[in-house]
């Protein structure tokens, strides 16, 4: 039954709506930061989504009006998705298609607005203001299972920065187990107060473009974005991208809520079980997208656990010089960001960092690099040390 088949995909961040947005701006090393205008107060770059409050949902489903479901849905609307999604309605039926998501904050943001409007008097929230479908960490894969008209299983994963990584986990064991055909899989997660300023007092944010595994980095650039895939059996339909989820493997630290294992052994676990699960050894693996988020202990644990796992020649990077760091909506544009490097041939090389950290013994590469590869390796390491790790490669 394994591996699992990608038979759609879709991208929307900070480099466009889309996937060929996405190659285009990583082919032409072109970055989607840019000063922060989400909120004044934050001196720091954000790759913010264009478009985000031209959208309107629609009036069945206006109760779920948010930023978090409106760039749902703009990301739905991308690549021709919708209709693959119809597709696979009709061939199983909208039971047996599933919805998983993965977020770090879902619509704290329309809680953020209504905290700013509270009745003087009461000191009530709003009227207007609906928890359950908006702040709820439910409401967007509930918003996306209405808009999409299935019926499925769904679910929202919420561990921080793996949280869309892990929603492929979570689909290969639904599938597994014979639940459904097919998982509608993905991740969104919009600019908030919160996450700009709760990382501003960890010391995290960085007030200039991020610049992973530079001796030098000094901290993330947030941003936002959603992202989408269909998974389904190998061999129950033909698979129209090429591409092949072949392994997964989860880990979790319990180290620190918020500092990763500095010797970097549960990032190492999960890579060890991803290639254990995809019956892979580690020479086989082409290239690693990795979680790469440029503060100083991240970026140091991880290359400990690459060169543990995969010897210092497989060529890494960071892709978050492009998009900024999507938090729960990391998993899926990094899966994205492997599905196009696979699909077009070319390794994307670290966007703003000048030089490699010394200390440092994986092989980061700074430039793009023509290669063809089998197998991309990509990571997202949560707080709390909540690990995954995916693999992914072209299937015939």
């Amino acid at each position: 039954m394994f591996p699992l088949v990608i038979t759609a995909f879709t991208t929307t961040s900070a480099l466009g709506r889309g996937a060929e947005a996405m190659r285009s701006a990583l082919q032409a090393r072109q970055t989607g930061l840019a000063p922060c205008t989400f909120d004044t107060r934050a001196r720091t770059y954000t790759g913010a989504v264009d478009g985000v409050d031209d959208v309107h949902l629609p009036e069945a489903l206006a109760v779920f009006n948010c930023r978090n479901n409106r760039l749902a849905q703009l990301g739905l609307e991308q690549d021709g998705f919708m209709d693959s999604v119809r597709s696979v309605r009709e061939r199983y039926g909208a039971r047996r298609v599933g919805v998983i998501l993965g977020t770090s904050t879902a619509g704290i943001h329309e809680t953020e607005i209504a905290y700013n409007h509270l009745d003087p008097v009461s000191g009530k929230l709003p009227a207007e203001y609906h928890f359950e479908t908006t702040h709820n960490l439910f409401a967007t894969s509930q918003f996306v299972r209405r808009y999409l008209d299935l019926q499925g299983p769904a679910a929202m994963v919420s561990t921080a920065c793996s949280s869309s990584a892990k929603v492929f986990a979570s689909a290969w064991r639904l599938i597994a187990a014979g639940e459904v055909d097919a998982v509608v899989v993905g991740g969104v997660d919009s600019l908030c107060y919160n996450t700009l300023h709760g990382f501003g007092s960890l010391g995290l944010v960085s007030e200039t473009p991020t610049r992973p595994c530079a001796p030098d980095r000094s901290g993330i650039s947030i941003g936002e974005a959603a992202g989408f895939a269909i998974v389904e059996r190998a061999g129950s339909v033909g698979n129209h991208t090429g591409l092949a989820l072949y392994g997964y493997g989860e880990s979790s630290d319990a180290y620190h809520m918020s500092t990763p294992r500095p010797d970097g052994a549960g990032a190492a676990l999960a890579m060890e079980r991803a290639l254990s699960c995809a019956d892979l050894k580690p020479d086989a693996i082409g290239y690693v997208n990795m979680h790469g988020t440029a503060s100083e202990v991240n970026d140091a644990m991880e290359d400990k656990a690459i060169s543990r796992v995969l010897g210092t020649n497989t060529p890494a990077s960071s892709t978050k010089g492009w998009t900024g760091h999507t938090l729960g909506a990391a998993g899926i544009t990094e899966a994205a960001i492997s599905f196009i490097a696979l699909k077009n041939g070319f390794l994307p090389g670290t966007l703003n960092t000048q030089q490699v950290d010394p200390t440092f013994t994986s092989r980061i590469i700074l430039e793009n690099e023509s290669a063809e590869v089998s197998y991309i390796l990509s990571n997202s390491f949560g707080f709390g040390g909540s690990n995954c790790s995916l693999i992914f490669g072209m299937h015939e």
